[in-house]
């Protein structure tokens, strides 16, 4: 192995000028591999752009720029960003980054105004401006597709409003219920994720643009304006934490895994409600597969597919938390390996919420199969112990002796509660009369579901009726 030479006029052609006069050699082919980030974070073009050119526009604005310079840089950087979009963009991994190459790119085209970009700014709140407003433009894109399935889950929620299918702990039949309530329950936690990405959004749109490297700069810039030329409430208050702050892509991960989490619930009961063995639902031909061997089978898979994202998105949520730990401020190199987490974890969250809106839009649930199921396993045994509190006066531990007692008659005799004689009934406790019957029907049961939030058809529609009022609201914004 021959020594690298140590020179300056050894200097490759690769090296990275932006280093200036500090380093005589270039970087190692393995240093460059692993120092750039031009592989992924190219995803933030659009974000670097924008930002680049509000902080002209500042600069000319403060009179720390020239008029003409800024002119200059606005109309380079609008052609950088087509010949981005177009696809004919020349990528260098040499220059390390996106911020690099659209700088150097820039330069070739309006030379030495180019070189005045930069001023007031460093790369450390360059990029902490640019992440932030990509993972705030995919708080949006989240809010929109949690608004789509939070609309199909109440569709389907109306439309089952008052048919009646086995509750289930343990996964065990426990009380009857409706599908519209089902359903409901499933709005209610995608509706809690879509305030989640809300909150989120809100507490990050603060900017860190003129933090520069960490202590912010001599030149008298105008952060405010950057700031609202970016859609941002306010700068932030503290260029230290400006520019070394991924919370708000904690607060993204979290709340993604915590969504995915509801997404693989429901992916989960669809898997095993379009079995065989249940039947209370039908997936379409567009979210079903075959089997290459077994003619018959109609597989999940998408649903399957959708149960597994949270891998992912709860992998890299773990990995960012990792890589953030330990770090001491302000801001360090290990922060590169914040993006390809956020950028996995954002198409994942975007696709899963697709397809959960298309399966639930497509879904077919089985009216039939769900009442037949409502009724078995005893499900209105806490009817009767209600009744008996109710009307006999017992305390509820004796009505939940008794029922019991009866429930093991009705399975010895190999029937449901409903079959008993009243005769049968009383050897249970002798106040039982005929109108016990009036609550073991499932519809019944369903029915005197009445308190707030219950599984009365009154109560769902109740529910429905105010998330729809939400959704209305949704539409009007755009």
């Amino acid at each position: 192995m021959t020594d690298r030479p140590k020179t300056p006029d050894s200097v490759p052609q690769t090296a990275n000028a932006m280093w200036g006069g500090r380093f005589a050699a270039g970087p190692d082919a393995i240093m460059t591999a692993i120092n750039a980030s031009i592989g992924f974070d190219r995803r933030l073009y659009a974000q670097d752009i924008r930002g680049s050119r509000a902080h002209a526009a500042m600069l000319a604005a403060q009179g720390i720029i020239s008029t003409n310079d800024a002119e200059a840089i606005r109309e380079g950087l609008l052609t950088v960003l087509s010949e981005i979009e177009a696809g004919n963009f020349p990528f260098s991994e040499a220059l390390e980054d996106i911020h690099m190459n659209v700088e150097s790119r820039l330069k070739d085209l309006i030379g030495a105004p180019a070189g005045r970009l930069h001023t007031a700014r460093s790369r450390n709140d360059q990029v902490a401006t640019d992440f932030r407003l990509w993972v705030r433009d995919q708080c949006d894109a989240a809010i929109t597709g949690l608004q789509a399935l939070i609309t199909a889950a109440l569709a389907q929620g109306e439309r089952g409003a008052d048919w009646v299918m086995p509750g289930f702990t343990h996964l065990q039949t426990a009380q009857p219920v409706t599908w519209g309530h089902h359903m409901m329950a499933y709005v209610e936690m995608f509706g809690r994720d879509l305030s989640r990405f809300q909150d989120a959004r809100a507490r990050m749109n603060e900017s860190p643009l003129g933090a520069a490297a960490l202590a912010g700069t001599g030149f008298a810039i105008d952060r405010h304006a950057t700031a609202q030329a970016l859609g941002f409430d306010r700068p932030m208050a503290n260029s230290l934490d400006a520019v070394s702050d991924r919370d708000f892509a904690l607060e993204f991960l979290s709340a993604s895994a915590i969504c995915a989490m509801h997404l693989s619930r429901l992916a989960e009961e669809l898997v095993i409600w379009s079995s065989a063995q249940f039947r209370f639902v039908t997936m379409s031909d567009k979210w079903s597969t075959g089997s290459s061997i077994m003619p018959q089978k109609r597989n999940p898979d998408a649903a399957e597919l959708l149960r597994a994202k949270i891998g992912r998105i709860l992998g890299a949520t773990v990995a960012l938390f990792t890589v953030m730990k330990g770090l001491p401020l302000a801001y360090s190199k290990d922060m590169q390996e914040d993006k390809e987490q956020v950028f996995d974890a954002a198409d994942t969250l975007m696709l899963a919420l697709a397809a959960m809106t298309g399966m639930l839009s497509d879904l077919t649930a089985n009216r039939e199969k769900l009442e037949a199921a409502a009724g078995a396993g005893f499900s209105t045994a806490t009817d009767l112990a209600d009744w008996l509190v109710r009307e006999a006066g017992l305390p509820f531990r004796e009505a939940h002796h008794v029922t019991g007692a009866l429930v093991a008659l009705a399975e010895k005799k190999g029937c449901d509660l409903p079959d008993l004689t009243l005769t049968e009934m009383q050897t249970g406790h002798p106040a039982i009369d005929q109108s016990v019957y009036s609550v073991l029907g499932v519809h019944n049961s369903v029915a005197s579901r009445q308190s707030y939030g219950g599984t009365a058809p009154d109560q769902v529609r109740a529910q429905i009726a105010g998330w729809r009022e939400r959704t209305a609201k949704w539409h009007e914004k755009g």
